[in-house]
């Protein structure tokens, strides 16, 4: 009697949003307004051109963020596609640092505990990195069963999509801070039923259609 073949992996490509006037100075959270500076904007062109290399990409999901959101658009262009809103992939709510210059947030003690013990860590008056985490991995596992086997983009941010990897790879919430996740970059993960497979982290330049399971 034949077995019967397991169902194909849901591929989801992981894009960090381009780069924003305030990217390494200011933490701009969840703050609208933030648009692409004109480098991002030619950051998302070229994502945009990298994905629509693949076969087939069956959707395109931004965080709410308008910065997200316009990272998204020549990808979801590319493959005649809309871009859809998914609340879950937003940035970090962080709360009282909203809009806080990073080499001020970097003078606080609170600062050790973010990069050391984030797990234990919660912005004031926002989000805990557990929570964060919690909210993304969720996420990530409702669009895989919306598209079972398929291959989808998932527009979001540097801490959350950090905590995608660091989820897949078993790794705990202390140590995702040693991801680096740069902007318009493609982290490319396959979840199957046996688990997810990591085929790229912070890719800014390689062939995606090469990144299949070793």
């Amino acid at each position: 009697m034949a077995r019967a073949k397991p169902p194909a992996p849901t591929l989801v490509l992981f894009v960090r949003h381009g780069q924003t006037p305030t990217t390494g100075t200011t933490l701009p959270g969840r703050a609208p307004g933030l648009h692409l500076a004109e480098a991002g904007t030619a950051q998302a062109a070229a994502a945009g051109t990298r994905i629509a290399a693949l076969k087939k990409v069956a959707a395109v999901y931004a965080s709410p963020m308008e910065r997200a959101r316009e990272t998204a658009a020549p990808i979801a262009r590319a493959r005649r596609l809309r871009v859809r809103t998914e609340r879950g992939l937003n940035e970090c709510d962080f709360g009282e640092w909203t809009g806080a210059e990073l080499k001020e947030l970097r003078k606080r003690p609170e600062w050790q505990a973010v990069q050391r013990y984030p797990s234990g860590f919660r912005f004031p008056g926002g989000e805990s990195f557990p929570e964060m985490s919690t909210r993304m991995v969720s996420t990530v596992e409702a669009l895989c069963h919306r598209h079972r086997g398929e291959t989808v983009v998932a527009v979001s941010h540097a801490d959350p999509i950090k905590a995608a990897v660091a989820a897949a790879m078993g790794t705990h919430l202390d140590l995702f801070q040693r991801i680096v996740i740069s902007p318009c970059s493609v982290t490319a993960i396959a979840y199957s039923t046996t688990g997810p497979v990591v085929l790229a982290v912070n890719s800014t330049g390689d062939d995606l259609s090469r990144l299949v399971p070793s």
